[in-house]
């Protein structure tokens, strides 16, 4: 498997040679090439924190980085098992110069990344990454000396600080949440949401709450990426019981899908389309999706009065676009909620939060707030990169096939049909093309999804 270097940092998978897989000399090396990028954009704050979700090579990764940034003379504050969200407040709280989180996201467990964040939390823009890529490949590396060596400093306390900032919101209501004595459960794929939703549901009030897979083993019982054919376990436990809602989140918590009272999938481009339907109500302003993110979204915008803006696929492309735009929350289609009153940065802890306080308020059901929202429905698919694939050239030919329709190229190729779409892209975290349409019904959506995969085999063929 070759390493993947990307906007979504250094991924790939545990073993094997060096350059091939992420092995030990390549996390070495690439901490290195970053803490040296850190060390010269902020010369004068060489400090980063590092957080790892519970995957089983996380510990040995992280030793690994700390070491390697205590090499060159920083001061390492290690939170230890954390959450993607939590270490991207950490690092403004701890006036550092960066953050590394070591996590591979929704990937399953043979896999770890390094997700590299610049001293504001956010995660470093393409340019950067090149950056850091360019001083990995050169071995341009600046060890201290033995007298200027770095220190590790552990802290449990940003689960709970992380917490409480969420609470602090003005759009998020614990005593509402309390009062409407909702009753959840939760999927947290054996990884750090066990160790973070439970105490954010006990600190909104939320007294019935059912867990599953809350242990932070690294042994994920199921495929982690919260889609619904991984979900059945908590499905068949919500229509068995008596719940008002189910969470899932993926291995470091920045995607949220969410299950309907009646043990429902909802569909991961609902936890967006939801939470900035309540935030709209309460903040007006402009929001923001990617490019393979539900149109839905922009009908919720319109439905306030309000605009939606496309991004490049990719949390630093969304949240650049979120800037540009000062846009009240935005995010991706994949259940991942950006709320920049808090902070820019996928956080599942305050979409939680947010729904919650959403739920209490219009004393709804998750199954009619999903029912009355905008229809919609998206095909999704991949195929696998070998070495003979050749994805611009092949993008290139796919251009002509749809050259009768309105097409984007900002981002792999988007070819609209009015409101539906069809978009094909490479992936920024596996080597794998993306295959995307949508429509408001199930059937259409599948049509123009067959229609892109029949012109991809005959490219391919």
């Amino acid at each position: 498997m070759t390493l993947i270097k990307s906007i979504s940092g250094i991924r790939g998978t545990i073993g094997g040679k060096p350059e091939e897989n992420l092995t030990p000399i390549d996390t070495v090396k690439f901490a290195a090439a970053y803490g040296q990028w850190v060390c010269k954009a902020s010369p004068n704050n060489k400090k980063i924190v590092i957080g790892r979700d519970a995957r089983i090579s996380g510990e040995m990764i992280s030793q690994l980085i700390a070491q390697t940034l205590v090499g060159m003379g920083i001061e390492v504050i290690d939170i230890g098992l954390t959450t993607t969200p939590t270490v991207e407040v950490a690092v403004p709280k701890e006036n550092a110069g960066g953050g590394i989180i070591i996590t591979a996201s929704h990937n399953p467990k043979q896999w770890n990344a390094l997700k590299l964040l610049n001293q504001w939390g956010e995660f470093l823009s393409g340019a950067e990454g090149e950056q850091i890529i360019a001083l990995a490949e050169a071995n341009q590396f600046d060890f201290a000396d033995v007298m200027d060596l770095g220190k590790i400093t552990k802290s449990d306390r940003h689960i709970a600080s992380h917490i409480d900032d969420i609470l602090a919101l003005p759009l998020v209501d614990a005593d509402l949440i309390r009062k409407s004595n909702l009753r959840v459960a939760i999927d947290a794929v054996n990884s750090t949401g066990g160790i973070s939703i439970p105490p954010l549901l006990e600190a909104l009030g939320v007294t019935t709450v059912e867990q599953l897979y809350c242990e932070p083993t690294g042994h994920f019982p199921h495929n982690p990426e919260p889609l619904p054919e991984h979900l059945t376990d908590l499905c068949d436990l919500i229509k068995k019981g008596q719940y008002d809602v189910g969470f899932v989140v993926d291995p470091d918590v920045d995607r949220l899908a969410i299950i309907d009272e009646k043990g429902h999938f909802i569909g991961e481009e609902y936890t967006l389309i939801l939470v900035a339907d309540y935030v709209l109500q309460e903040t007006p302003g402009d929001v923001v999706s990617n490019m393979s993110s539900s149109a839905g979204l922009a009908q919720v915008a319109e439905k306030h009065g309000q605009t939606r803006h496309d991004s490049a696929v990719g949390e630093v492309n969304v949240v650049a676009k979120m800037k540009a735009v000062n846009a009240v929350i935005g995010g991706e289609g994949n259940g991942g909620i950006i709320y920049p009153e808090l902070h820019y940065g996928r956080d599942s802890l305050v979409g939680i939060a947010l729904f919650l306080t959403y739920l209490a308020k219009c004393k709804s059901t998750v199954s009619q707030l999903r029912a009355d929202a905008p229809a919609s429905f998206i095909a999704k698919n991949k195929i696998t990169l070998t070495p003979k694939i050749d994805v611009d050239t092949l993008l290139s030919k796919l251009q002509k096939d749809f050259a009768d329709q309105p097409i984007n190229t900002e981002d792999g190729l988007k070819v609209y049909y009015g409101n539906e779409w069809i978009h094909i892209r490479k992936s920024n975290t596996e080597p794998i093309i993306r295959i995307y349409s949508e429509s408001e019904n199930e059937s259409k959506a599948i049509a123009l999804f067959d229609l892109a995969s029949s012109y991809i085999q005959k490219h391919l063929s």
